[in-house]
């Protein structure tokens, strides 16, 4: 399984804009390292805009399911269903990060969450699969 990062600038936003309740949470997918280049992981830059994202031409819906948010103690946890993906009609870009976003929020617009890093390059040719594994530990828990 991937490791999961935590964009920096995630926390400032759940405290100012993000009701992860309610919000639709989407995947993009990368083949650059997401702190590369404009350093979109990085204070200040948490957005999808700086983020280079592959074609998704032959891929199904990157939107993810039963998404939950939720404090016990202190501690919060957001998690949702797996994702499977699914390249239909033709192969899918290459890509090796897989990145967590708010697609609900305008300002800033559609900020980071976090992002799997796979380690290597994925291609999904015509009919294959994959699946983001949130797993039974969720998306990220804050304590």
């Amino acid at each position: 399984m991937a490791s999961f990062t935590k964009v920096n600038d995630f926390v400032v936003n759940l405290a100012n804009t993000m009701d992860l309740d309610g919000d639709t949470l989407k995947v993009a997918l990368s083949n650059t390292d997401p702190t590369a280049g404009t350093n979109a992981a990085a204070d200040g830059n948490g957005i999808l805009g700086n983020i280079t994202e592959i074609s998704y031409t032959n891929l199904s819906s990157r939107t993810l399911s039963s998404v939950t948010s939720t404090q016990t103690s202190g501690t919060y946890k957001l998690s949702a269903s797996d994702l499977v993906l699914t390249a239909s009609g033709g192969a899918v870009a290459a890509f090796r990060y897989v990145i967590i976003y708010d697609d609900t929020v305008t300002s800033p617009a559609d900020p980071l969450i976090g992002y799997y890093d796979y380690g290597s390059s994925l291609t999904l040719n015509d009919g294959d699969t994959f699946t983001v594994d949130i797993g039974t530990n969720g998306i990220l828990t804050l304590t």
